[in-house]
């Protein structure tokens, strides 16, 4: 594992983000998207609009700039302005016949929009922590990298050049990266859970011991002296932003590690249980039953059996 907790949570629910289309617009206009069944993200690239999300009483003005990720399975509206009755989305990209459709003279407003995909058996772990829908404005601190992403994207979408389907990827991924980055530097007002203590520099230096040695005997003193704070301080300030107390975090982190384990491959269970710290084979099948229900055995039979098999 890396000393870099939230990279490793990203590749652990092997998070993908990918464009999936676009318009432009031009007038009096409005598009009713169905409610994803995939965690969405969109950005304005030229104009304005309202964001209409059902459940939601405010209506959210975005900008040129302003990107918004959608986690919450709820439909939406934008629009040019409230009141406008909308057209169906699926209607009016079939009918374009491809990704990008045109609205009006298309010359006044601009949009890109696509997907995060994550993994049925882990994807759980970062969809489950995320707000409803999250909207982070240009002008923030942190959105400075979002304009040159957005432009990028866009060249690489309107170009036919060699890799641009690949550059296209790397790009969303980023601007994906940045949305929760952003995200975390509000993490004073996030609920306690994993997602906060990321953003939480005090702690920071615990967690990267945890993450970059899973596998180690950590004692509580040990963790505390990383975050220059005493035993008692350190054990409050933790599970005050993580939710749980520090040997909590390891215990989980390592039944999610043994998860995906046991899931991809035929790891010989001894071989695991030594892997993750534990004396014994027993001792890492007891630890692993009291939190997920199941004997690593039987979980692992299971989850290569029925593919849909979550973890909760």
């Amino acid at each position: 594992m890396s000393a870099d907790p939230f990279s490793d949570i990203l590749k652990f629910t092997n998070a993908e983000t990918l464009v999936t289309g676009g318009f432009t617009a031009g007038g009096q206009w409005a598009i009713r998207f169905p409610a994803p069944d995939k965690i969405k993200f969109f950005a304005v690239v030229k104009g304005h609009c309202r964001v209409a999300i059902d459940g939601e009483q405010e209506l959210l003005h975005f900008k040129t700039g302003d990107v918004g990720l959608l986690a919450a399975k709820r439909s939406f509206v934008i629009a040019s302005l409230p009141g406008v009755d909308p057209v169906d989305a699926m209607a009016l990209f079939q009918s374009s016949g491809g990704k990008f459709a045109k609205l009006g003279d298309g010359g006044e407003f601009s949009y890109i929009g696509g997907h995060v995909l994550l993994d049925p058996v882990s994807g759980g772990l970062l969809a489950d922590v995320l707000p409803p829908w999250i909207h982070i404005q240009a002008v923030s601190p942190q959105a400075t990298a979002f304009r040159w992403l957005l432009d990028q994207l866009v060249h690489e979408q309107a170009s036919n050049l060699p890799g641009s389907g690949l550059a296209s990827a790397q790009l969303a991924q980023l601007l994906f990266i940045q949305i929760l980055r952003a995200h975390l530097k509000s993490s004073s007002f996030l609920p306690a859970g994993w997602l906060r203590a990321l953003g939480d520099q005090r702690i920071a230096p615990a967690l990267r011991l945890m993450h970059t040695e899973p596998g180690r005997s950590w004692h509580l003193e040990e963790l505390a002296k990383a975050a220059a704070m005493s035993r008692t301080t350190f054990a409050v300030r933790f599970k005050e932003v993580a939710g749980v107390p520090p040997l909590t975090y390891l215990l989980n982190w390592r039944i999610r590690l043994a998860e995906r384990a046991l899931h991809e491959g035929a790891t010989p269970i001894s071989e695991l249980a030594q892997s993750l710290g534990y004396t014994s084979e027993s001792a890492f099948s007891n630890a692993f039953k009291r939190v997920k229900g199941l004997a690593p055995k039987r979980y692992r039979d299971a989850t290569q059996a029925d593919g849909d098999f979550l973890f909760g």
